[in-house]
Formats: structure tokens, sequence, C-alpha cells
């Protein structure tokens, strides 16, 4: 089915068919802040409050590392059968997480999620690259953006009332019926062609990147926590990323089929979006994980208490994602966005 089809076939259409894919990607992003209220409570059943930002951590660690392999494959393989196994890994990972035992089961199962949630994130922004005009991306992409600011917004306010009233185990139970409904949706409603490429996929490329993000969290999370900025330690893990940052950018360049193709970045506007994104996320993920931990710890909020509290600062986001979305899809303008934004 191709694009021009699919428009052909009316808008309506299409977000019908990208209805269970946007439930997929409402998943990935429910379960980046959905644990922020039930922190507190795992802490108390679990301990291991030294390990409290690893819980976090290990799902966008594993998301970061997940992403571009999920993508890869999916353009080697196609994208749907790709997106409907990276909700089963997800839905694996969210019912084990849920049973965990220990601060350390749960930190390694919660890496088992975020690597399916990779899948989800780049396979809904791939799938809509396959059904839509460019021209008329933008429409959709707001949805896309929206549906994530909705998990972001949910997430507090499912994790705080979940936990209060039956316990943080169900924060993940509770992505079983959802993913279920996803994945039967896709599966029914999604029609994309089938691929069958036979090409090598680059596991230098995935393992360089893999040492390069890993490195660099690790420095980021325990500098001036665990071990002074200078220490050997720190040191020895900021020059491990940096070098495994070169030899993956060499590696890209060698590879018959790399993981990131360097002429994607001959387009600037790809470095800056980037850059925008990563500190977007970074403050929105640590406010969405602290304040919970804050407002019950100091203020002594109720869990369902502390997601309420987010609401101010997280309800904005979807509406400005469906203005935005919209505006840039009847001009064709985007750069106005962003600049506006860095002048709030």
């Amino acid at each position: 089915m191709s694009a021009n089809d699919d428009t052909a076939a009316g808008p309506r259409h299409v977000r019908l068919t990208l209805l269970g894919v946007m439930l997929g990607m409402l998943l990935a992003m429910l379960d980046n802040t959905i644990v922020g209220p039930a922190m507190p409570t795992i802490v108390r059943d679990l301990g291991g409050a030294d390990h409290l930002s690893w819980v976090v951590t290990a799902y966008t660690l594993a998301t970061a590392v997940g992403t571009p392999l999920w993508g890869k494959i999916g353009d080697l393989k196609g994208r749907k059968r790709v997106f409907l196994l990276a909700i089963a890994v997800f839905l694996v990972g969210s019912v084990a997480s849920g049973a965990a035992q220990s601060m350390g089961q749960l930190i390694g199962l919660r890496a088992v999620q975020g690597f399916g949630a990779g899948g989800l994130a780049v396979g809904a922004f791939a799938v809509i690259a396959d059904l839509v005009p460019p021209r008329e991306r933008g429409r959709y992409q707001g949805m896309t953006a929206a549906m994530m600011a909705v998990g972001t917004i949910g997430g507090p306010l499912v994790g705080g009332l979940v936990t209060g009233h039956l316990g943080w185990r169900w924060a993940f139970y509770i992505n079983v019926p959802l993913g279920l409904i996803a994945f039967a949706w896709v599966q029914v409603m999604l029609r994309l062609p089938a691929r069958t490429a036979r090409v090598r996929i680059d596991w230098t490329g995935i393992a360089l990147l893999t040492v390069t993000i890993g490195a660099t969290v690790l420095a980021a999370s325990w500098a001036g926590v665990r071990y002074a900025w200078t220490s050997p330690q720190i040191l020895g893990l900021a020059a491990a990323a940096v070098a495994g940052l070169a030899a993956f950018a060499r590696s890209q360049r060698r590879a018959a089929e790399p993981v990131l193709p360097p002429r994607i970045f001959s387009d600037r506007n790809l470095p800056v979006a980037s850059v925008v994104v990563a500190a977007t996320g970074a403050v929105m993920f640590g406010c969405s994980l602290y304040l919970p931990l804050f407002q019950q710890t100091v203020q002594h909020a109720t869990a369902s208490g502390s997601g309420a509290l987010l609401l101010p600062l997280l309800l904005p986001i979807p509406l400005g994602s469906q203005i935005a979305g919209k505006v840039m899809t009847r001009t064709g303008r985007y750069k106005v966005f962003p600049s506006r934004a860095r002048r709030c």
C-alpha cells in the first residue's frame, strides 16, 4: 500500500490505521513517567534507594540503544512485523518488571521493557513515513507528539492512582491490556508491503553505539554522586564515550548497511533538531521523575496528588503539538516553532 493510496482513501482511513500505532507509542511514553509517583513505594518495598535513578535510566538507555537497531531491522524486514515484535518484547518486560523481587531485578527487567519501547517509538514515525506523503506528515506527526504528551501527562496520574489503590506492581501490569489491543489493531488494520531484503546488520556499529551511550549515561549518573567528577572512574567513562563515538563514526563510513548513514547528517537540520529534542527530553523526564519524589518525601503529598501536581507543566504539550502540526502542514514552515519556544 503506497502513501498515495492511503491519501486517496482519506485522512480518516489513515487515522484509523494509525490508531493502533499511536497506542503503541502511548505505551512507550507512559512507562517513561508512570514509575515516578511509584518510586517511593518501590524503594520502601524493594530497598535500593541508592539505585533509584537506574529504574528510569535502564529504561531510557535500552530505548536509546534499541531505537537504531529496531529502525534498521524495520528497513530490512518490514515495519509491521518489527512493530508487532516490539510490542511483544515490551509486554514481556512489563509483566516481568511487575513481578520483580529486588531492585536489581527491576532495573534489569526495565531494560528489557525499554528495549521494546525503542521499537515502538521508531516504528510509529517510520509507519507514518510509509503511509503519508511528506507535505501531510506534519498533521500526523502532530498526532504522534500529542500521544507522547498524553503518555507524559497520564503517566504520573495513572502511576499515582494505581500505586495508591492497587500497589506499584500494577503500574507495569496495566500495560498488558493496552498492549494486547495495540497488537490486535496493528495486526488487522495496518497494511504495508512486505520486505525480505537480505543484507547484513551492522553489528559492529550497534556494539560501538551501545558502548558510547552506556559510557555516557554511566558517567552522567555517577559523576558527583558515587564518584567525584575528576575521579579515574568518571574520566575513564568519559574517555570510553569519546573513543566509542570516534570509532562508531569511522565504522559508519565503511559499513555496507550502517546504523546511522553519514549522509543523513549532511542536512544540518537533523543535528539541530536532535539537540533540541535531547534538551527537551532531559528536562521533561527529569521533572517527571524527581518532582513526584520531592513532593511525596518533602511536601508529604500522596502518590496520586503528586501526579496531579505535574498537570500544569504537562497539559500545554498536546495543545501545542496539535497546533504546530496543523500549521506546518498548511504552510510548510517549521523553523518558527523551535525559535519561538527558545524565546519562551
